[in-house]
């Protein structure tokens, strides 16, 4: 019995777009679907040390929503490295100025930190209305199948 194991070459011409519609949907459960595919774990051919995920273009990234009290307490922080540089965004804030962003770090916190994860994240392009200059790639809808107990 042999084993198949792909060789890497030609990856990048058989990647896939997917488009997935945000409106309604939790920021969590929407990131953990969207960083699977992303890395290509719905991928029979999947290989951890390869890239072998697809472009994913989420829209209507303002009409999400957090579960819980997230939606208040939550806070981005980042550091200036100057003395004192601790710099804090909350949740209502960064929907207001940036509402893409909001899926981007929640995806990009669920990726590998390494080269490949970096190479993963650079296949999310996220919108935050319904409009998206990606129409000649032909992007097919991928479905996010919530479960029972998700939805409550």
């Amino acid at each position: 019995m042999s084993t198949s194991f792909p060789s890497g070459t030609g990856l990048a011409e058989k990647r896939r777009w997917f488009v997935v519609d945000a409106a309604g949907q939790p920021v969590g459960r929407l990131a953990t679907e969207i960083a699977r595919v992303l890395s290509g774990k719905n991928n029979p051919q999947y290989t951890p040390f390869m890239d072998m995920g697809d472009h994913v273009i989420v829209i209507n990234a303002r009409h999400t929503h957090f579960k819980g009290s997230k939606a208040t307490q939550k806070v981005y922080r980042r550091h200036t490295l100057y003395p004192g540089g601790l710099r804090e965004v909350s949740v209502q804030e960064q929907y207001a100025k940036h509402p893409e962003r909001v899926i981007e770090f929640a995806v990009r916190g669920m990726l590998p930190k390494s080269k490949l994860g970096r190479a993963m994240g650079k296949k999310l392009k996220v919108y935050a209305d319904a409009e998206h200059p990606h129409a000649a790639q032909q992007p097919q809808p991928l479905e996010i199948k919530m479960s029972a107990t998700a939805k409550s």
